[in-house]
């Protein structure tokens, strides 16, 4: 059984940072795919970026060049680092783990293939 814990979110203005962390508690021996996720009131979860368990990231297109997420696997967590915050990034955001090879594989972003969840941790941005 794994279980995840997000920590970090807050409110910030527009263009201000925020970093979010996770922390995973995992099967000895067990290494997962890592995602974060968010989702907006009234609006559909979106996947936000995912890393591997050798730390190859993959990001949605929004927050490419915005956001980095990384990972240690000693210590089993998992950070997302957001810079030049907008408005829209606004949302509750989840940590997600799957199967090692859903990192490399097509599609992600649903989240459908996640099978461990966090409860959350809310961003807020303001203008």
């Amino acid at each position: 059984q794994v279980q995840l814990e997000e920590s970090g979110g807050g409110s910030v203005q527009t263009e201000g940072s925020l970093r979010l962390s996770c922390a995973a508690s995992v099967p000895k021996n067990r290494v997962y795919c890592m995602g974060w996720f968010r989702q907006a009131p009234g609006k559909e979860r979106e996947g936000v970026a995912i890393i591997s368990t050798d730390s190859k990231p993959r990001y949605i297109d929004s927050v490419a060049g915005r956001f980095s997420i990384s990972r240690d696997n000693a210590k089993h967590t998992a950070s997302l680092q957001m810079n030049s915050l907008k408005p829209e990034d606004t949302a509750m955001y989840y940590c997600a783990a799957a199967p090692a090879y859903v990192c490399y594989s097509g599609s992600w972003t649903d989240g459908s293939r996640f099978e461990y969840w966090g409860q959350g941790t809310q961003v807020t941005v303001s203008s």
